[in-house]
């Protein structure tokens, strides 16, 4: 019997020990696709790709700041340009990891004039007010942002689009994962998501709910989001049973941004010249 007790206790303690091991280690393998990318910036291989970006100023006067309330009560900020006519047509517009700065203001605005200023834009601020100028800040800023303020100022931005408006969003870095992130969220709303090198999104249960098409541009020498991510995202994509289509281009990680020392011009432009048919076909223009 004490023989028999001895052996229970030994397993007991093996279990509860196992347990205690699972505990602590099983986070990092459910980790979701939005903390990943942010986890990328303790790779200084993938920090030094980010070259700094160059002074650019933004000089228009259709687009405005906005306040909106969120989820979590605390009120979040975007820059809107609104549709010349009443529209349910939103295209929500995601910063890279450097925040809604002017280059990103000036993106949004090309949108809204090659969309014939039908769609209201919204670009969406994530970072609560702050903007880098160098990466080292841009890597604290995207580390610092909480997945829960995150999600809350996306669910912000639905509400305040309102639940009958069809919605597609377009985003570079790490807004390309949150352009993702954000057409999830969307549910039936979503006509499609634009992304631009950012994380996919790796669980196949969870892409199977998204609504929509997905266009993804990529570099072939990203270090981060590389060539083999790409290829389990079409995968996965397939699986689900979800269109997706990629467009590769031989260049850099950032390479569609101009203020970008590393801007692939001739990639950026055949890039773009799917990205506007494509939102005009989801939004029915």
């Amino acid at each position: 019997m004490l023989t028999m007790m001895k052996t229970l206790s030994f397993f007991t303690i093996c279990l509860l020990l196992t347990m205690r091991v699972f505990s602590q280690t099983a986070p990092c393998c459910h980790t979701d696709a939005i903390t990943e990318f942010a986890t990328l910036a303790n790779r200084e291989d993938f920090r030094m790709a980010h070259k700094d970006p160059l002074p650019y100023t933004y000089q228009g006067t259709t687009g405005v700041e906005i306040t909106f309330p969120t989820t979590d009560g605390t009120a979040a900020h975007g820059f809107l340009f609104k549709a010349k006519g009443k529209s349910d047509k939103y295209l929500f517009v995601y910063q890279e990891w450097y925040g809604l700065n002017d280059y990103i203001k000036k993106q949004s605005e090309r949108l809204y004039n090659d969309l014939g200023g039908s769609v209201n834009v919204l670009a969406l601020d994530m970072y609560d007010q702050k903007v880098a100028t160098n990466r080292e800040d841009a890597a604290k800023l995207m580390q610092g942002a909480s997945r829960e303020r995150l999600n809350a100022i996306m669910q912000g931005a639905l509400q305040y689009a309102g639940k009958s408006a069809k919605i597609a969003s377009i985003g570079w870095c790490f807004g390309g994962g949150l352009s993702l992130q954000s057409g999830l969220l969307a549910g039936a709303q979503n006509v499609g998501v634009v992304m631009y090198y950012g994380m996919p999104e790796k669980d196949v249960n969870k892409l199977g709910t998204l609504q929509g098409p997905v266009l993804g541009i990529f570099g072939n020498k990203d270090k981060g989001i590389n060539p083999q991510i790409v290829d389990e995202f079409e995968k996965n994509m397939r699986t689900a049973g979800k269109t997706l289509t990629v467009k590769r281009y031989d260049a850099e990680h950032g390479f569609a941004n101009p203020s970008n020392p590393i801007f692939d011009s001739a990639a950026t432009a055949d890039a773009y010249g799917y990205v506007v048919p494509f939102l005009k076909k989801v939004f029915g223009l």
